[in-house]
């Protein structure tokens, strides 16, 4: 297999799809069912072309071209990062065995279910997003909000190319499913809960990219470790798309703090909303949904389920060739949260049962710089105030922590005070309404709107006020 990507090809792909021919005629009737859920659930803002990355190999010295493209026309594919010699498993019960070219007959159904997991938040991803682009604050943001759709779709293919190719005739059923479930959907929403919440507007577009798809940063994390090659090689290259969208995330709510401090300063008040901003405790509020939400689709803080995962070398832990450990756990304990009798505490379990809570700690790691990156923006402009990320057992709905009433603080609230306080906490209807009338659009080369600050980079060393998509 070469690192080159094929565009000649009906679908582009570095999997050799015309050596099975079986697979490329099932794919290929695949794609129309594709192209017609995109052209109805995908963006709603008529475009000529996008200036959009795309993929021509996996290397690591380069692997994406820059050019204006028709988004309806963008050439999604199946691409795997390069296989290197002969990979073993490097944990669970198979440590050591050589890495799985095929499924294990004993683990289909599992690899099958994380697969879909996995698919099917790519597509809710393009579906809760599809109605920014009216409302897109600079036609730099409507880029970067086109070049996360496209890699969503394509990481859908990804995930279905697997399904079709090593999962049968379940695995085409399912790959059909991922397309007739739909964010929000009363009859057929999608499988976690995060991806069937709106995203109305540009702060919880960006709150969205920093806080959830880091989450999916950390899934495709777990499962690059996976004994099963084909999937491990997606992951890895679905990791270097997934960079840019947690880039789109951070840098966009640095701007929204940016500007908004700005004009705090500049009109001497702790409240930026009379003067065309997003007030710094609406920022909070949101930062306090988006996170407690993301925290939920970790699961619970013990779990059989993902004990049995990596036993099987299914899905490993973050990082797990550098951690320190004999990489099977069956004789080591970890720590997990409670919440038990109204009492916030913490209870020694064996390691493999708390592999939630020990992926959810590195996530929580990497959300705080985040939060460090923002406040170092307030202190610069002279400001006291700080962004902070609320406790782990605020507003959570799963895991131990989901019967409990916890203020941003940790302080446990009974359900009287829980109700009499959390508007202060979580974003209101004001507060949406607000927000979503700064969603002025603004679509002229090198105009802003004015709640958030311009970028400090362009795309691809182009300026600001390079004309990233031309509108129909």
């Amino acid at each position: 297999m070469s690192q080159g990507i094929d565009y000649t090809d009906r679908i582009p792909n570095n999997v050799d799809l015309t050596g099975d021919r079986r697979l490329q005629r099932a794919l290929e009737s695949w794609q129309p069912k594709f192209l017609t859920w995109w052209s109805e659930m995908g963006p709603t803002l008529a475009t000529k072309d996008v200036y959009l990355r795309t993929a021509i190999n996996v290397g690591r010295d380069g692997w994406a071209q820059f050019g204006h493209v028709k988004v309806d026309e963008y050439r999604w594919g199946i691409f795997l990062a390069e296989r290197e010699g002969e990979r073993h498993i490097a944990f669970g019960a198979h440590k050591g065995e050589p890495a799985w070219q095929q499924v294990p007959g004993e683990y289909r159904s599992e690899l099958q279910r994380l697969i879909v997991i996995q698919g099917d938040t790519e597509p809710a991803s393009v579906e809760q997003q599809r109605n920014l682009g009216a409302t897109a604050p600079s036609l730099y943001d409507l880029r970067n909000l086109f070049q996360v759709n496209v890699e969503e779709g394509r990481h859908l293919w990804a995930m279905v190319y697997l399904l079709h190719a090593y999962f049968g005739r379940d695995g085409r059923d399912e790959a059909e499913a991922l397309l007739r479930r739909n964010s929000g959907s009363v009859d057929s929403p999608r499988i976690l809960g995060a991806f069937n919440e709106e995203t109305p507007d540009w702060l919880s577009f960006f709150m969205f990219t920093y806080f959830t798809d880091r989450d999916g940063k950390y899934q495709l994390g777990t499962l690059k470790e996976s004994a099963f090659d084909p999937l491990s090689r997606t992951c890895e290259f679905m990791l270097k798309e997934e960079s840019h969208h947690m880039f789109v995330g951070t840098t966009g709510v640095d701007r929204v703090v940016e500007r908004t401090a700005q004009l705090m300063v500049e009109n001497n008040t702790d409240d930026a909303g009379p003067h065309g901003g997003i007030p710094l405790m609406v920022i909070q509020k949101y930062i306090n949904f988006h996170y407690s939400v993301s925290l939920d689709l970790f699961g619970g803080e013990t779990s059989t389920n993902v004990a049995n995962y990596f036993t099987a070398g299914l899905k490993g832990r973050w990082s797990e060739e550098r951690r320190k450990d004999d990489h099977v756990l069956t004789n080591d304990s970890t720590f997990v949260d409670t919440f038990t009798n109204g009492s916030i505490g913490e209870v020694e379990v064996p390691a493999l049962i708390g592999l939630n809570q020990d992926l959810r700690r590195e996530y929580i790691a990497d959300c705080s710089t985040g939060v460090a990156r923002w406040n170092r923006i307030l202190e610069q402009a002279g400001l006291p105030q700080r962004l902070a990320l609320p406790h782990p057992g605020f507003n959570r709905k799963v895991g131990a922590f989901a019967n409990g009433h916890i203020s941003p603080d940790g302080e446990v609230l009974s359900a009287d005070e829980w109700e009499a306080s959390h508007k202060s906490w979580l974003p209101t209807d004001v507060d949406k309404t607000h927000v979503r009338s700064l969603m002025q659009p603004v679509h002229e080369p090198g105009k802003i709107a004015a709640w958030l600050a311009p970028p400090r980079n362009g795309i691809n060393g182009k300026p600001f006020d390079y004309e990233y998509v031309h509108l129909a």
